[in-house]
């Protein structure tokens, strides 16, 4: 029988750093009296404002502007039927609508796009910040120049559903929205990608692929945009998203096949 790692550890080492080095998980935190030691409360309450910072920051359009500076495609503005941010926490719906003139505006550019990509804060503004243009370009190489692809968007107090209404305005078969998902106490940067497959006011959740945790220490960029890649051209293939796509994009038999 195998000794335990922990009776190797040396005398005077943290027994839990060799599953720390696992997991973005608080695990063996020990205890002080019957709290927790300093070093372990101050990391949480950092975690904690980070959440919070990222829920409440700014969404800065031109510095996700300027990372998209090599993409050849118009870049459209838009905001949500939310007003600030306070009402766009409180109410939901508003992020899921876009304002009279934001719809105007991308109903200017309707045709017939097989694609129409949103970037949008959602409840992190910074995971959009800091790898949705990224992501998005390594969507783009990995399409080809088969797709026809509307113009770029830019969503400010923006939910999922907003998308519906970007691909209806700009006649979209189908939309991919890049969003901030709500942070975790490790994990405020983490960008989540929605594919729906024919967008229209009062779509579902179930009618949605789901992409989650992108992010360098999560699913990482290259990764999501190649999963992201595969989904879009079985949705285009099949005329469906959802639960009735299934991501196989895992297994080689069936993609060689």
């Amino acid at each position: 029988m195998s000794t335990p790692i922990f009776k190797k550890t040396p005398t005077g080492l943290d027994p839990w750093n060799a599953l720390r080095v696992h997991t973005d998980a608080r695990i063996g935190l020990g205890r002080v009296g019957d709290g927790l030691p300093t070093e372990r409360l101050l990391e949480f309450q950092m975690a904690h404002a980070r959440a919070r910072d990222s829920v409440h920051m700014a969404f800065d359009a031109d510095g996700i502007r300027a990372k998209l500076g090599t993409i050849d495609y118009p870049i459209i503005d838009v905001h949500s039927a939310a007003p600030d941010r306070a009402t766009y926490l409180q109410r939901p719906d508003l992020g899921r609508l876009l304002d009279d003139a934001s719809y105007d505006a991308l109903a200017q550019h309707k045709q017939d796009y097989d694609v129409a990509f949103i970037l949008a804060d959602g409840l992190s503004a910074r995971a959009t910040q800091d790898h949705g243009a990224e992501t998005l370009s390594m969507i783009l190489d990995r399409l080809g120049d088969s797709w026809s692809v509307a113009p770029i968007t830019l969503a400010t107090q923006s939910r999922v559903g907003l998308g519906d209404e970007v691909g209806t305005a700009l006649g979209a078969k189908l939309t991919v929205m890049l969003i901030g998902e709500r942070p975790g106490l490790s994990s405020a940067d983490s960008l989540g990608a929605y594919l729906t497959w024919g967008p229209k006011r009062g779509r579902s959740n179930a009618d949605r692929n789901c992409v989650s945790n992108i992010r360098p220490a999560g699913l990482d960029p290259k990764k999501a945009a190649e999963k992201i890649a595969y989904l879009m051209i079985e949705a285009r293939k099949l005329g469906l998203s959802g639960v009735a796509l299934k991501d196989n994009s895992s297994n080689t038999l069936l993609i060689d096949g």
